[in-house]
């Protein structure tokens, strides 16, 4: 290794740039309309295999030359990677002050902060559940494949420089990895579909696969390992030219891609084996070579070129486009201002690149420019992180706008979860942590069953009838009290309602309360956990209706409504940013439940009026009502209950 030698790099490749530019189009086509592109997304696979490809080209190319550095390795990185990023970093920063509440502040730090240290990915990981900010409400959710990207390039080639040295051969060692990877991406598939999307040992098989083929490229096939081989072979017997055959790799490999865009959406388990698709699909489009027709007519074509030229500027300002966008309208905005954002996306990314990318990364230099990127870097990512620390900068807000939009409600203690409200990732037997159940059958107890609508229920129970009732609470997010769930993803919820209906059979609570947030499942199949609890001879039963339902959570509603009209007092009752099929949901449940024959209890009715919802019960934000869109807060909680109290609802 020689630190004044030169890297060797891979002849440039024109129909790689034009795939470059399919996998962010892909990606954009997602975010600015994930009903018409709903799988989009994998353009971000599409990206994965490309960087292995490359990296581990020049990686695997100037160890054997002798000609490999780190210093030079990680100084190009830098070059190439932080001037747009540090400039979209300070933009989102920028914008934010003005337009982010005291809280949304703050998360923006702490993700400034991990998109500087290439960490966003963990930074999401540990952020992700069922009570997460909105995904469009973050605007640096998009840097995650970065950090994954940013891991690979520190940890392959400090192995691949100790194989070298040890004498291990590059294959065996990337096929190894490659394998572990996508097992544990399989595994977490079916077991933690958060992990397995934001973490990197599920993730580097995708760069892995680009490994490999580079090693391919350089070295042609092995005997050790060959996916090509059975089609080479077949393609030899059936006197198929080179040419024809690569013709038909670069044709499989686009109807791979294309099959990912169309079959693959959220409601799947991915990665998983659905990655397969695009990563398997790209690895045959590169390894079809400049020449194939596809590739040459296609992907060469100068104006994916030109996109795939801007592809990571286009990357880094989409989203924070498009994600403010939604932010400052309050809710999903037109098509023609998310036509806006993106043309704007790629008027940036061009002037990025033009203006900022191509002069630090051409001509001398090399060493001031990298220390002061490196600096930028650090003075970006210490500014995140101070904002984080300081509780996102509330004084930049009148104090009535602070004192009720920096309400940080701790929802996990009100809820109990981990314990009485479970998670997405525990099953029914963490119900033994929670309280101890009444002792006698048949004692004076109220049992709470459902989602989180029916966890936010527990405050005020337990403050209205805990005196001389055992409030049960068995609650599990995102799992309504339906015993034969629809869909995959809420599969878990079948065994853990199995056991609370076993669980209530056992204890004979006095009163069952069916809670759930029911505009997200088929409600009329809560007819059939009725019938079966009628069938068990419970005859008191409670159904709660749906409660006001905010475009977006309660606070940032108030503030928008502040902003519009600083002059006005924030409201005690508010409409603006209200969904109106709550209101239509509920007197829909209600005839249902007039037909069943059991108790009714409507939130909205509690809440609502012709002249809007109530947002706060007193003049500070302790006495908000809902903390987000549609969770409510203790007070919030406890107001319900006491008004349907008095409304002679008797336990």
């Amino acid at each position: 290794m020689h630190d004044n030698t030169r890297l060797t790099h891979p002849r440039y490749r024109a129909d790689i740039d034009g795939l470059r530019a399919i996998a962010v189009l892909a990606v954009i086509g997602f975010h600015a309309f994930p009903d018409r592109f709903p799988g989009g997304f994998i353009g971000v696979d599409i990206f994965f295999v490309i960087s292995g490809f490359l990296i581990s080209t020049i990686i695997f190319e100037s160890l054997e030359r002798g000609r490999f550095s780190f210093s030079e390795f990680y100084g190009r990185r830098i070059r190439r990677i932080f001037p747009a990023l540090v400039l979209v970093l300070a933009a989102v920063y920028a914008f934010g002050w003005f337009h982010l509440l005291a809280l949304e502040y703050k998360q923006l730090g702490r993700h400034i902060a991990g998109g500087a240290g290439f960490l966003s990915n963990f930074v999401l990981w540990a952020e992700a559940g069922y009570f997460d900010t909105a995904a469009e409400t973050k605007p640096l959710l998009h840097l995650w494949s970065l950090g994954i990207e940013e891991q690979f390039y520190v940890c392959w080639p400090l192995l691949l420089w100790l194989a070298w040295k040890m004498k291990w051969g590059f294959l065996r060692i990337t096929l190894a990895l490659g394998v572990i990877s996508f097992a544990l991406n399989i595994d977490a598939a079916y077991s933690n579909v958060v992990a397995a999307f934001y973490a990197p040992q599920t993730r580097f098989w995708e760069l892995m696969a680009g490994a490999l083929l580079a090693h391919r490229v350089l070295h042609g096939e092995h005997a050790f390992f060959s996916l090509s081989r059975p089609l080479a072979e077949w393609s030899r017997a059936s006197g198929l030219t080179p040419e024809a055959y690569a013709n038909i790799r670069a044709a499989g490999g686009l109807l791979m891609v294309a099959a990912g865009l169309l079959f693959i959406s959220r409601d799947v388990r991915f990665p998983g084996w659905w990655a397969l698709l695009p990563v398997t699909g790209t690895v045959l489009m590169i390894s079809a070579g400049p020449q194939a027709w596809l590739n040459r007519a296609l992907l060469a074509n100068r104006a994916l070129v030109w996109i795939g030229l801007i592809s990571y500027p286009l990357y880094l300002w989409h989203w924070p486009l498009l994600s403010y966008a939604r932010i400052v309208a309050g809710d999903t905005p037109p098509v023609e201002v998310r036509v806006g954002a993106v043309l704007l996306a790629v008027l940036l990314a061009w002037l990025t690149y033009q203006l900022l990318e191509k002069p630090i990364r051409a001509g001398n230099f090399r060493v001031p420019k990298t220390a002061g990127l490196l600096a930028a870097m650090l003075a970006v990512g210490y500014v995140g992180y101070n904002t984080e620390q300081r509780d996102g900068l509330g004084f930049r807000f009148p104090q009535i706008v602070q004192d009720l939009t920096e309400f940080n409600y701790d929802h996990k203690r009100a809820y109990r979860e981990g314990s009485c409200f479970l998670t997405d990732s525990q099953d029914y037997r963490d119900f033994a942590k929670c309280d101890a159940l009444p002792v006698t059958p048949g004692a004076k107890s109220i049992f709470i069953w459902g989602d989180s609508h029916a966890a936010h229920l527990y405050p005020g129970y337990q403050a209205v009838y805990g005196a001389d009732h055992a409030i049960i609470q068995r609650t599990t997010s995102a799992c309504p009290p339906i015993l034969d769930v629809d869909g995959d993803v809420h599969s878990h919820c079948r065994e853990i309602n199995a056991q609370v209906l076993q669980l209530i059979k056992s204890v004979r609570p006095q009163k069952i309360v069916l809670a759930a947030n029911w505009t997200r499942y088929d409600w009329r199949k809560i007819g059939a956990t009725i019938a079966q609890l009628r069938g068990a001879g419970f005859g008191d039963i409670d159904l709660v209706g749906p409660g006001p339902q905010w475009a977006m959570s309660l606070p940032v509603q108030l503030y928008r409504k502040f902003k519009s009209d600083p002059a006005v007092a924030v409201p005690r009752r508010m409409a603006l940013g209200l969904k109106e099929n709550f209101a239509e949901l509920d007197a829909q449940l209600a005839a249902y439940a007039a037909g069943l024959n059991v108790n009714y209890l409507s939130p909205a009715r509690i809440f609502c009026d012709k002249d809007g919802c109530l947002t706060r019960l007193g003049e500070t934000g302790d006495t908000i009502t809902f903390w987000d869109c549609c969770h409510l807060t203790d007070a919030g909680s406890r107001f319900l209950m006491t008004s349907l109290a008095r409304a002679d609802r008797k336990p």
